[in-house]
């Protein structure tokens, strides 16, 4: 009996051992796992998320300013003209000036040839590459994505593009990158080709407002975000318009529905038996 005892013991000390070892591995195999990396962007303070609040139209035109001086290089924006910035964050004269300094190739004309014209409002914006093609060969094999939608395409919105642009960093130890890519914890993957594209004084606003990174990175975050909902003061305007409208028709209503329905509910129902 005592030998079969400590037999048993033996063998339930020898799985504990085992589970663990077995638990140390998997914690420390964890531990230097690069896909654990990725970061949720955490969620920031945006002034357009208020329920009656409006984008800020200034921080718009100084997006604008980043997206042309800085990520036009290599993102186009298919779904934006220049007509659309109107009203929004440059006068008329201002986007007809705009729309100028590019060219834009048009045609045919009489001969059958393609030419080369000034921009005009009508007119999107224009790609940095001709085709697909060229864009990845530019870019070590990837196509930069087209902005005029990417906040509403990423789970995040606007919180992952800002911690996006404001996240690069070096790689932890034992992490090693290929030639040409660059380490971000927001990334998928945490690899990611785009090298840092904002930096202090990476541009100069037209306000003097001061570049800083992050200021950089919200202004060009509330353009994207206006250029994939431009609706989005009407929208909110609308919303006020229909509350405001509901708040005087609800009583109206209310009355009228007491009115009708008052015979019905004060009715009484007797039944007579026949005699």
């Amino acid at each position: 009996m005592a030998a079969a005892a400590a037999v048993s013991l033996r063998g339930a000390a020898l799985g504990m051992l085992a589970a663990g070892g077995a638990g140390l591995a998997v914690a420390l195999h964890t531990a230097v796992s690069a896909s654990d990396l990725e970061l949720h962007p955490p969620s920031y303070p945006w002034s357009h998320r208020g329920l009656l609040s409006s984008l800020d139209h200034t921080s718009i035109r100084r997006g604008f300013q980043v997206y042309k001086q800085v990520c036009s290089s290599c993102h186009s924006m298919d779904y934006v003209a220049y007509r659309h910035l109107v009203g929004v964050c440059y006068t008329e004269s201002e986007a007809k000036a705009l729309a100028e300094e590019v060219e834009i190739q048009d045609g045919p004309n009489d001969d059958g040839e393609m030419f080369m014209r000034p921009g005009k409002l009508s007119d999107y914006f224009p790609r940095p590459y001709p085709n697909p093609e060229a864009a990845r060969a530019a870019n070590n094999g990837a196509v930069p994505p087209d902005l005029s939608y990417i906040v509403r395409a990423r789970h995040g919105g606007e919180d992952y593009v800002f911690s996006l642009l404001t996240g690069y960093c070096e790689p932890p130890t034992g992490v090693s990158l290929r030639e040409g890519l660059y380490f971000n914890p927001y990334f998928p993957g945490q690899s990611i080709g785009m090298a840092p594209p904002i930096y202090d004084e990476v541009l100069e606003f037209d306000d003097g407002t001061p570049a800083t990174m992050s200021q950089v990175a919200k202004d060009v975050c509330t353009f994207l975000r206006w250029a994939s909902e431009p609706e989005h003061d009407h929208r909110k305007r609308m919303g006020l318009k229909m509350l405001m409208m509901m708040g005087l028709l609800l009583p109206l209503l209310y009355a009228m529905k007491r009115h009708k329905w008052s015979v019905l509910k004060s009715r009484k129902l007797a039944y007579r038996p026949p005699k």
